[in-house]
Formats: structure tokens, C-alpha cells, sequence
């Protein structure tokens, strides 16, 4: 019987290019997002190409009673849920905490704290009930260091830093793995919702070097879902070769 794996923000980015890996890797398919026709799209793109089974989710992980009655009218076999990726994730706006925008904060907070806390609650009781599990939380190297214009961001990711801290220890007697991936600069859409669709400063971003891609960060979630039972990787971080830190990067 094949493993079942959940993936938050699948649509795009890390969270498409993680899918895609697990059902080259075997994995049958929980694929969320809130975009329905990317998530039909990925879901042929498994099926026919992987000849893995896919079931898509489609809503908005910052909505309590959303992830819980997705989760809640899951098929039973669908249930038995293997590998969580908590990917879903954002950054919205590049402003001193003075000039920060609420509607900016509040998204940030409700999607990468809020979001990641309602869907681990319901998919980690599947797991301890049958005493055995992953869970991958997809944090940043914003979770390691702050820089400027990157408070509220860097404070969520900080947050992400130590749940996966704390989700170690609370699951550690039900044989149930947490892994923090921490990713550096990775080109996907990120930067184009932190810059509201200026696709000028996005691209600005990642100007005078080569940055990390969604396809890099799955093949280390490969790498560490693939390692023996009794082996955990807690926390690993990834930058581009010419990226030291969330602040320090030596650009052409």
C-alpha cells in the first residue's frame, strides 16, 4: 500500500515541486491549496505522469473551520496520512515596523502561524493514533535571523522555528518526526506576493546571483524522508552558495 503525504500551498513553488518529488518517491497525494484549477491541473499532472492517486483540497489554510472540515470529510482511506509538509506560506510587504500596513501583518501571521497550528491539530492525532508519522515545516532562514524591513515576517517564521521545537518534544513519545526546513532565497512566487505583483522589484530580488528553486528544497525533503526509522533530522538550512544569511549575500 502506498504512503500518503498532505501538502499545504501546493499550487506553486516549493509546495508543486515537493508533490511532484512524493509521487516520483511513490507517495499518494493530499494536495492543498486555495487556487482549484492549479490544483486540478497538478492532480492530472500526478495521476498520468506518476500514476499516483491525488486528491485535491481546495481552501484557504487561514480559516479555522475550513482546514477542519477538510480534514474532517476526508475519506477514510485518506485518513491513514503519512508525511505532513506544512509549506503553505507568504510574506506580504518590505516595511519598517512604523509603516507596516495591518491587512499586511494579519496575513502573515494567520497564514504562516494560524494556518500551519489548525491543519497540524487535525493531521497529528491520525498520526498518533497509529504511533507513527512526519511532519515538515517549511520555516526560512527569516526564522534564524531578522533583517530590516522583515519584522513581521521574520517574527512568524521565528515562530515556525520554535513550533517545530515544541511539536519535537510533544511527539516525540508517538514515534512521530518533525523536521524544520529552513530555505534561503528560493525563486517562486514568493517574492511577487511580498512586492504585491511588482514583478520589477520581485525579480530585483534575486538580481546578481543564483537562487535556490523549489526543485532544490524538495530533493532535501527527499533526502530526509528517505533516511532510516530510527534517524530524525530536526532542523536543517539551505542557502544558495552565495548566501551566508537572511542578510548577507555577495551579489555579481
Amino acid at each position: 500500500m502506498k504512503k500518503i503525504a498532505l501538502v499545504t500551498g501546493a499550487t506553486s513553488g516549493i509546495g508543486k515541486s515537493t508533490a511532484i518529488m512524493l509521487a516520483g518517491c511513490g507517495f499518494n497525494l493530499i494536495i492543498a491549496g486555495r487556487r482549484k484549477e492549479r490544483l486540478d491541473e497538478l492532480k492530472s499532472q500526478l495521476e498520468i505522469k506518476y500514476k499516483s492517486e491525488a486528491l485535491p483540497l481546495c481552501f484557504d489554510i487561514r480559516s479555522r473551520d475550513e482546514v477542519c472540515k477538510a480534514v474532517e470529510n476526508l475519506p477514510r482511506q485518506w485518513k491513514n496520512i503519512d508525511l505532513l509538509v506544512n509549506n503553505a506560506g507568504l510574506a506580504v510587504g518590505l516595511n519598517h515596523i512604523q509603516d507596516g500596513l495591518f491587512d499586511d501583518w494579519e496575513r502573515m501571521i494567520d497564514t504562516n502561524i494560524c494556518g500551519l497550528l489548525y491543519i497540524t491539530r487535525c493531521i497529528a492525532p491520525l498520526m498518533i493514533e497509529k504511533k507513527q508519522g512526519h511532519i515538515i515545516n517549511i520555516c526560512s532562514v527569516a526564522g534564524k535571523d531578522v533583517y530590516e524591513k522583515g519584522n513581521i515576517y521574520c517574527a512568524t517564521k521565528h515562530a515556525v522555528d520554535a513550533l517545530s521545537k515544541a511539536m519535537r518534544i510533544d511527539m516525540l513519545k508517538y514515534n512521530i518526526k518533525v523536521t524544520n526546513v529552513c530555505p534561503g532565497a528560493v525563486e517562486t512566487e514568493f517574492s511577487i506576493v511580498r512586492f504585491k505583483n511588482n514583478l520589477n522589484q520581485a525579480k530585483a530580488t534575486y538580481a546578481g546571483m543564483t537562487p535556490l528553486t523549489g526543485d532544490d528544497i524538495a530533493n532535501v525533503i527527499k533526502f530526509v524522508i528517505n533516511l532510516p526509522p530510527h534517524v530524525c533530522i530536526n532542523d536543517i538550512v539551505v542557502t544558495p552558495t552565495s548566501q551566508a544569511n537572511a542578510i548577507i549575500i555577495n551579489r555579481d
